[in-house]
């Protein structure tokens, strides 16, 4: 059997869970349509986004199209579950991009279109909602040709545009004719061109074309179990019992029950059936299938299953969107609930681990990374009503980052001066290009040092350029080791060994932070804050009062394009002032105007007082405290 496995994006209320409710019900998985506003959706299970009305957690699902069996990924909309979009990408054969008619390309879109082409993803767009009032599939073509993708094909058009009767009107069967329908396919498969139809999930119109178009112009991936075991685990859920169960795309050969892995011991697979999406019980799930995979309880996130996939259906697993810029501090309401609090952002983290959970011992403080205010009020909302733990966050802050200015050195030496650790460790460090992660080199003589050892050093400067000197990470940076030593293993006459005599990891692990600190104050850093890319659409009578307003939430305005009555501004505006423009937005333009951001860039912070995080370690910056600390610790 063939399988296409799907993955469902769109900016959120662009329509995307109601286009999957579609395509379960013409597939006849499904008897009625659910309604997203009345929580009857079947991916949206999770009360929360019934109540919401929003996708939080991505759904897998299944439907046969002909003789392939479709496996259905509905993703997130909303910007704050951006992670969950991200962690399906690398798993799927195609995508369906869905737009609305009415609002045409919005920021989501865009920031999904971007990771999309980077990857390379198959990909068919749908123009959603040609039956709303106010619908103008001809302008949102022109913006997805514009804005999204010069490569755009439309299917055909739309009849009685913005009324119940509208209708898309195909011109494949013309294309077939010309026998351009086969070139269309191959390039729609090979991701350099992106086809368009146009329809509406409510009333069903274009979906029949829709779901004709999509077993041809999608590529799928043949059933097979031979080859080495390779597969990604991309969701991971908890069951019933609190054991964790793990969502796995197969790339080459089969995973069977009993197989051992590094993350457990598989002690039960289902894969979900193409007739009415039920999982069903199996001992094997193969190449370019999903499977629901229990027993695996050190399984994460991302785990990678066996080697590398070689068919080349694996995508590459860098991450396709920006981190999360925005952090608070959640404390538990009851201080005896500390503890339940604790455990259960553990699990969430599983479930989510950008959220970047950190525990402070010194200040007794839990904080989450996040990307917006919604997604803070769903982690309040389920620690409460799941776990029964209630909680209070902080005001929240931005996640600024640290860039090296220049090049500095650092080294301590055995016994010279105060060190007290029997390792010898020099390092250099400097400025690397943004996006190139931290490096980490070699200057001194290959085999000069025991392997242990400079395992030790090498994970310690990733561990200690996450605080840099002002507290934040330095995600970027070139680091040398210039100089090592040590002690070789020595022992007492009566043969035991010394500690005092011989040198072990240990040393370099508590040498190396002190080291490279002092090679960093040295170089020099320069805090540099998150920044968003903005898009105000208003009345253009209101410019005049909105200008002066943005000034004072330091965004800066671009390019101004005003047609008729409308005006769209576009600028940039610090992460940390976009909540409260957006509160601000509806009043200044007697609530016409529409603000979208995105994640665009760190920009050097300009004015005002250099922001500070504080240190999450024994703070290798003052070595007086740091040598206390450490020693005490021995």
């Amino acid at each position: 059997m063939r399988y296409l496995n799907l993955g469902i994006l769109a900016h959120v209320d662009a329509g995307k869970t109601s286009l999957t409710e579609r395509l379960l019900h013409a597939a006849g998985v499904i008897d009625e349509i659910g309604s997203v506003d009345r929580g009857t959706t079947r991916t949206d299970s999770l009360e929360l986004e019934r109540r919401r009305g929003i996708t939080i957690k991505a759904a897998v699902t299944a439907f046969p199209l002909g003789g392939t069996g479709v496996n259905l990924v509905d993703t997130p909309g909303h910007p704050d579950f951006i992670a969950e979009v991200e962690r399906t990408l690398g798993v799927l054969d195609g995508v369906v991009l869905v737009v609305s008619a009415v609002e045409g390309v919005q920021a989501q879109t865009r920031v999904l279109m971007r990771a999309i082409r980077r990857l390379g993803l198959p990909t068919v767009l749908f123009v959603n909602k040609v039956d709303r009032a106010g619908a103008d599939p001809a302008r949102v073509l022109a913006e997805i040709e514009a804005r999204l993708a010069p490569a755009a094909f439309p299917l055909g058009g739309v009849a009685d545009a913005g009324t119940r009767a509208a209708r898309f009107v195909s011109d494949v069967p013309e294309l077939r004719r010309l026998k351009l329908w086969r070139k269309l396919a191959e390039d729609s498969r090979r991701g350099t061109v992106f086809p368009v139809y146009f329809g509406s999930a409510i009333t069903g119109s274009g979906i029949p074309e829709l779901m004709a178009g999509l077993g041809y112009l999608l590529p799928r991936s043949t059933e097979g179990g031979t080859g080495k075991a390779s597969g990604r685990v991309f969701k991971v859920e908890r069951g019933a019992t609190g054991e964790r169960i793990a969502y796995v795309r197969m790339f080459t050969g089969a995973l069977k029950t009993r197989d051992r892995l590094p993350s457990g011991r598989v002690t039960g697979i289902s894969v979900l059936s193409a007739e009415d999406g039920a999982p069903v019980p199996t001992d094997v799930v193969s190449a370019g299938q999903i499977g629901v995979v229990r027993g695996l309880d050190k399984v994460r996130i991302g785990d990678r299953l066996g080697a590398r996939g070689g068919s080349g259906s694996e995508k590459t697993a860098e991450a396709y969107f920006a981190p999360p810029t925005l952090e608070t501090v959640v404390a538990a309401r009851d201080k005896n609930e500390r503890g339940p609090m604790f455990a259960a952002l553990t699990q969430l983290a599983e479930q989510d681990p950008l959220i970047g959970l950190r525990y402070d011992k010194a200040r007794s403080e839990t904080s989450l990374s996040l990307y917006g205010e919604v997604q803070k009020e769903v982690i309040q909302t389920t620690l409460a009503e799941e776990y029964g733990v209630a909680v209070d966050f902080h005001e929240t802050t931005p996640i600024c980052v640290e860039r090296v200015l220049g090049v500095g050195e650092g080294l301590d030496v055995i016994k010279l001066g105060d060190n007290p650790f029997l390792a010898t460790v020099g390092l250099r460090i400097g400025p690397a290009p943004i996006g190139s992660g931290v490096s980490f080199g070699l200057e001194i003589e290959l085999g000069s040092l025991i392997p242990a050892f400079l395992t030790a050093i090498e994970e310690t400067v990733h561990t200690t350029l996450g605080s840099g000197l002002h507290g934040w990470q330095i995600p970027d940076a070139a680091v040398t080791l210039t100089r090592s030593g040590y002690w070789p293993r020595q022992s007492h006459s009566h043969g035991t060994f010394s500690k005092a005599m011989s040198s072990t990891a240990g040393d370099f692990r508590m040498l190396t932070p002190l080291v490279l600190m002092e090679a960093l104050a040295k170089a020099g850093t320069e805090v540099c804050e998150p920044m968003h890319r903005f898009r105000l659409e208003a009345p253009s009578a209101l410019l005049r009062t909105v200008l002066p307003v943005l000034a004072t939430f330091r965004a800066v305005p671009g390019s101004t394009t005003v047609t008729g009555e409308t005006a769209v501004l576009e600028g940039l505006v610090p992460a940390a002032r976009v909540h409260a423009l957006g509160q601000r937005i509806p009043g200044l333009t007697s609530g016409e105007g529409v603000l979208e951001s995105a994640f665009d860039h760190f920009a050097p912070v300009s004015g005002g007082e250099v922001p500070e995080r504080a240190r999450w370690d024994a703070n290798p910056l003052d070595r007086k405290e740091y040598l206390m600390r450490v020693q005490r610790g021995m």
